[in-house]
């Protein structure tokens, strides 16, 4: 499936007016991806965890265009107008404007929320390309006259959410989920992505997410400059062979049980990107000394209690503390007693696997 490449009937143009709303979560990648090749096709494959409660709200009103022919539109971030992601939403919407031509003759008014901290390393990009795609998807589902969301409707959110963030691709599915092709997964593609088909443990089923916020400012390098500092990376090459490897490992630990495993690759995966930013060229760190105080802890209590917690990073300083449900006692104490004072204003977000985007009424 090329750029362009979409499932689904093309629109008449009889829609008048109207408001289209999803909700869609953030996830957090357990495999990374880092550095890109081609339009937005990841340089290795990918596996996330999709998360519950770090969501994004948008709602879309259109009405009849007064300027046929353009894109028109405001975008309103929690209720004021933030024209450095409008740039970016306009940017997006000249991307994806040859799959959805109706766009051409609507105004549209997107207003947008986060119940957690934009680009602080949370992967709000994600939930909200995601949200934004879900919102086109169903426009073009009611201009065509189809209303029913089926697997087609999805695969086709994902590749159009893929345009505007590679990760907001996985924020389309819930539970954990794949993105890039791997030849030994036939319904995998670079194009969109997919519910991991990979039998879940029922230690993995409950997962929780206690995300500390380290830092909840706008980190200094986004992720955008990241993926393009990997395009000469000294060690480019031997990350992707890595990460094909730490994929397969886990998705057998997903299956089986083995915590262990799944703490090895998870964590090896989250200090490897940032490893990979630290040796770009120039080199960079996102990571702040509260990060390294967490991890340290962490590494102490494991291995003084035996608990089931692993961490793992996004791009940015923020750690994403996961743990059975069973452990979620234990955990929250030592969170408290131990965590709390690395936290920016004592600032955690508790989340959990998730189930996917839900639209709203």
């Amino acid at each position: 499936m090329a750029k362009n490449e979409t499932t689904g009937n093309r629109p008449t143009e009889d829609f008048s007016a109207g408001t289209i709303a999803w909700r869609s979560p953030s996830n957090i990648a357990l495999i990374k991806y880092w550095g890109k090749k081609g339009f937005q096709i990841p340089s290795n494959p990918s596996i996330s965890m999709t998360l519950s409660d770090s969501y994004t709200e948008t709602l879309v009103k259109c009405r009849p265009s007064q300027n046929s022919g353009n894109i028109s539109f405001d975008f309103f971030f929690e209720g004021e107008k933030k024209p450095q992601f409008g740039q970016k939403i306009s940017t997006f919407l000249e991307a994806v404007f040859d799959i959805f031509p109706f766009l051409k003759n609507f105004d549209l008014e997107i207003h947008s929320s986060n119940t957690f901290p934009h680009s602080a390393g949370i992967a709000s990009s994600a939930s909200a390309m995601s949200t934004l795609a879900l919102c086109l998807c169903s426009m073009e589902q009611q201009i065509s006259g189809s209303i029913n969301e089926n697997n087609d409707f999805f695969q086709k959110a994902s590749n159009i959410a893929r345009i505007g963030s590679g990760s907001a691709s996985r924020s389309i599915y819930g539970g954990f989920v794949t993105w890039g092709k791997i030849d030994s997964l036939p319904e995998t593609s670079d194009f969109y992505a997919s519910p991991l088909k990979t039998s879940i443990h029922p230690i993995f089923q409950n997962l929780r997410d206690t995300i500390l916020i380290i830092n909840k400012n706008e980190k200094a390098v986004s992720s955008r400059a990241g993926h393009g500092l990997m395009e000469n990376h000294p060690f480019a090459a031997a990350r992707i062979t890595q990460a094909y490897q730490n994929l397969d490992e886990l998705s057998v630990y997903l299956s089986d049980g083995n915590f262990d495993g799944f703490v090895k690759i998870v964590e090896n995966e989250a200090l490897t990107l940032h490893a990979l930013m630290m040796a770009s060229n120039p080199g960079y760190l996102l990571i702040q000394p509260g990060t390294l105080n967490v991890i340290r802890k962490i590494w102490d209590f494991r291995k003084q209690t035996g608990t089931n917690i692993v961490f793992t990073l996004d791009a940015g300083p923020n750690v994403h503390l996961l743990y059975p449900e069973r452990e979620t006692k234990t955990v929250r104490d030592f969170i408290k007693n131990e965590l709390l004072a690395d936290c920016d204003e004592n600032k955690i977000i508790d989340d959990k696997l998730g189930e996917g985007p839900k639209k709203l009424k």
